[in-house]
């Protein structure tokens, strides 16, 4: 097996980290949706006790390398990867449950590369597996307001449009609408480096 590497976990884990001591359930499994290398994984797992962190991704390849990152670095709340398409219904979470229940889900960096229809299914999906008051968490470059936050997301958007038209940075109050309509509340956003958001979703059912 073969680690993958993605020089900007390094950049933003420690930022990402704070916020996430601070918004996730204090118990419970959170599960991470779109684990790329895993070097988010084995880096906020331990540091997370005793919530237990799930992740998984569509990539076997990246499977791949979320094994070999917790063969180097294990930790004991930290389980083994499933292969998850947020697009196919039912995920794996809902035919097998894990324990401790999912309380919370975080997805890093996903939205803006993978077509409108995954976060529709995303969205969705949160709103099935999740809990009240269960935390979704979003990482990643947004539009406010329909525009870029800066020209570097600008640039960013443009080439991710010419490298696949169904890609692009998705303007957050277009997500938020649509994450109402699952019955995800918009708790915060929190402006992050290198213009970055991170968006907190709270499932609140009728």
């Amino acid at each position: 097996m073969t680690q993958r590497y993605a020089p900007a976990t390094g950049r933003n884990r420690s930022f990402i980290l704070d916020v996430l001591t601070r918004v996730l359930p204090a118990e419970g499994t959170v599960l991470e949706i779109a684990s790329g290398t895993g070097e988010h994984a084995v880096f906020f797992a331990p540091q997370l006790l005793p919530r237990v962190w799930l992740p998984s991704d569509i990539s076997a390849e990246h499977l791949a390398s979320i094994d070999a990152w917790r063969a180097a670095f294990p930790s004991p709340n930290l389980r083994s990867p499933i292969h998850l398409d947020v697009s196919t219904t039912p995920w794996p979470v809902e035919l097998e449950p894990p324990v401790p229940a999912i309380t919370a889900i975080v997805n890093i960096n996903m939205l803006h590369i993978t077509p409108w229809t995954c976060c529709e299914a995303l969205l969705r999906g949160a709103a099935r597996v999740l809990p009240a008051q269960g935390v979704l968490v979003l990482y990643g470059p947004f539009m406010r307001d329909g525009q870029h936050t800066a020209p570097t997301n600008a640039a960013f958007d443009r080439d991710l449009r010419r490298r696949n038209p169904a890609w692009g940075v998705r303007d957050l109050d277009e997500v938020q609408a649509l994450a109402a309509t699952d019955q995800l509340m918009c708790d915060e956003v929190i402006e992050m480096p290198a213009n970055n958001l991170m968006v907190v979703l709270r499932h609140q059912p009728d």
